[in-house]
């Protein structure tokens, strides 16, 4: 499994050059589309080969044209630094629009935030673009990817490299622009914004200065290539159009393919020929080798479905219920469950992970040994604690390898997951069962934890929760399973039939243990997240941000994501960020007080099951989600957690699940 075409290297997989025309108009691609020469050899961080373009000395204009243009040339050239101030606000052209939003304060601050808007009567986007959710979608992430590679070289100029100047307080420096960096997946983001009155681009720039001294004329410089550039990656007219609509398409076989997976009992799909192992643990992109072995499918769980625009393909089909991954060690059980955990997303074109589709509330669950867990409902897995200990309201600022676990699937389940994604390798083993020779040495009353093994089934069978089970040391896991794959050198066999006769046979083994096929799973005790008057311990002692995709510094706290696997993006831990000091603001709060209460009057029934029953906890996550969903006239509903004057565009929306991992490692956050 593996391999993928990501055509040549650079852009993150993404042959972008192919979907850039030359000059001239619309339509396909031409073959004088601009291919960026690369450095030799020569990676940036995240794994993908750096392109030849030369840093950037801004080049300087000839003569300002723009309004804005012309001010930095005659106003700003020369001034001290806070003259940048006088930028902020709305510069209008005929043909488009610059929004300076934020001002930095001098040149070693945080960029000024900047947004290029071209009307739609000139963009030229066809309606669905904006009448339909996921062709917004789809279509200003190809343009987002676009306008990223074209300021990493598309000129020959690499706009989002710092000025050359030799370093030191008094040398040139700035000039550099920057967007939101896209993952191998199709997310709502904040980047690129199209409604029905208009396209619009958001990037940061590092005001240019000298010193203490503004560089109006390198300003004026580099506004004007982010114009151009903007204008040549979000005017309909510029694009690839078949390019686009391949992307387009992708991503709406992938929608399709998993609601159909939904109308047929299916809670994940793989597609024959899917390329499922990645270059490297830190480069996402397809792993490109003559051993690769792409994915087929074992004929007896396989299935036929025809896609809306790629046709008839055949897969594996993974069935609600309780399915087993089992194998040898490095023959492809782990790269699986990866893809099938990053299968909640729609993959780009040449991922190869196009065609591998999970329920979209599936969630990996580990053991997370240091994590808070606060005021969390861990019963069903952990009880009769020494000390009289309520496991219904359990808290620690340490948990262990098993409480932890515990406490991240009944985190899950109370944000509504519907299909847990377990990979042995990476679970508490006292979570996950208990052999026949310890519960005779250890009674079963004097042990507190009850194992994963025993709470499986009746998971699926009361809750209608799922589990994808990857084990390698475990054959007791066979009893409860429906549906057991073996890896073989990359390749899936259905060994269902074998694994239940080696059950028949083994039963009766004292090594063999018999775990509990019926019972009922609890409901759980429901949280709510304090959000009207006083302190709910959201609000941050300090400065916050998200310095990488695996943790958030808040203040004096560290909201630690490593063990959130599924987050693929930095922009979605930037969002997360904000969310937090969203849910800190008390403004905030009381208008989310008021959608909760009217969330939880419009879902009441009186007829409905508790078990059906959401609590206030999951209740707020509903709102969150809407808050941050794209709005019906197309606006941004991410621009709500920006906590400058204007709009950022580096958001990423993350998923309600994730929401939830956040806020529940905030250690200051209070539970009731």
């Amino acid at each position: 499994m593996g391999g993928g075409k990501g055509g040549k290297k650079g852009g993150g997989g993404y042959p972008w050059w192919q979907h850039i025309k030359s000059k001239g108009g619309g339509g396909q691609s031409s073959g004088g589309s601009y291919s960026p020469p690369e450095r030799g050899g020569e990676t940036e961080s995240n794994g993908r080969p750096m392109k030849q373009a030369k840093l950037i000395d801004i080049p300087t204009l000839t003569s300002p044209k723009t309004e804005l243009q012309k001010y930095c040339w005659n106003n700003l050239e020369g001034a001290g630094y806070g003259a940048y101030k006088d930028l902020k606000g709305e510069w209008k052209e005929d043909d488009f629009t610059v929004f300076v939003d934020h001002v930095q304060g001098d040149a070693y601050a945080p960029p000024s935030h900047v947004r290029v808007r071209i009307p739609m009567s000139l963009a030229g986007h066809p309606a669905p673009f904006h009448t339909d959710a996921t062709k917004n979608r789809a279509a200003t992430d190809f343009m987002q990817r676009v306008l990223n590679d074209y300021l990493r070289g598309g000129y020959g100029v690499d706009f989002t490299q710092a000025a050359v100047g030799g370093g030191g307080w008094s040398s040139s420096k700035g000039g550099d622009i920057q967007v939101d960096r896209p993952s191998q997946f199709v997310l709502q983001r904040s980047c690129v914004v199209l409604t029905k009155e208009y396209i619009e681009a958001r990037a940061t720039l590092a005001l240019p200065a000298h010193g203490r001294t503004a560089e109006g004329k390198k300003a004026a410089g580099a506004l004007d290539a982010l114009v151009k550039t903007a204008q040549k990656a979000l005017i309909f007219a510029n694009l690839d159009h078949a390019a686009l609509k391949k992307h387009i398409n992708g991503v709406l076989d992938q929608q399709f393919l998993r609601e159909w997976c939904r109308s047929n009992g299916l809670v994940a799909f793989v597609g024959n020929g899917a390329i499922l192992p990645r270059k490297s643990g830190n480069d996402d992109r397809p792993m490109q080798s003559s051993s690769v072995v792409p994915f087929v499918s074992p004929a007896s769980v396989s299935m036929c479905v025809t896609l809306p625009h790629g046709g008839e393909i055949q897969g594996m089909a993974i069935r609600r219920g309780i399915t087993l991954i089992v194998g040898g060690g490095f023959h492809g059980k782990s790269t699986l469950l990866q893809a099938l955990q990053t299968g909640v997303y729609d993959a780009i074109p040449a991922d190869g992970r196009e065609l591998v589709v999970t329920d979209e509330m599936a969630f990996k669950v580990r053991s997370e040994d240091g994590r808070p867990v606060l005021s969390t409902d861990i019963s069903p897995f952990i009880r009769d604690l020494p000390f009289d200990v309520d496991t219904t309201r359990f808290s620690t600022q340490d948990a262990s390898g098993s409480t932890s676990q515990a406490a991240n699937i009944s985190e899950a389940l109370e944000a509504g997951c519907k299909c847990l994604l377990v990979d042995e390798d990476t679970c508490a083993t006292n979570f996950m069962i208990r052999d026949q020779r310890m519960q005779m040495l250890v009674a079963t009353e004097k042990e507190p934890i009850q194992p994963f093994i025993d709470k499986v089934l009746p998971l699926w069978d009361s809750r209608s929760v799922s589990t994808i089970l990857v084990v390698g040391a475990s054959g007791d896991f066979f009893q409860v399973a429906d549906t057991v794959l073996c890896m073989e050198d990359y390749r899936p066999k259905d060994v269902t039939t074998e694994a239940k006769a080696i059950v028949e046979k083994t039963k009766t083994n004292k090594g063999g243990v018999e775990p509990s096929k019926s019972g009922i799973f609890p409901v759980l005790r429901g949280r709510k997240l304090k959000l009207a008057g006083g302190d709910n311990g959201c609000v941050a002692s300090g400065k916050a941000s998200a310095r990488s995709l695996r943790c958030i510094e808040y203040g004096d706290e560290e909201v630690e994501l490593t063990y959130v696997e599924q987050l693929v993006e930095l922009s979605q831990a930037k969002a997360l960020c904000d969310i937090l000091q969203y849910l800190g603001d008390y403004k905030t709060m009381k208008i989310l007080r008021s959608k909760i209460d009217e969330e939880q009057s419009s879902t009441s029934s009186g007829n409905a099951s508790k078990s059906d029953s959401k609590s206030e906890f999951r209740h707020l996550l509903d709102v969150l989600d809407v808050l941050l969903d794209r709005a019906p006239d197309g606006s941004c509903g991410l621009d709500n957690l920006s906590r400058f004057s204007g709009p950022q565009g580096f958001y990423s929306k993350p998923r309600k699940l994730e929401i939830a991992c956040a806020i529940n490692r905030l250690r200051t956050a209070k539970f009731s």
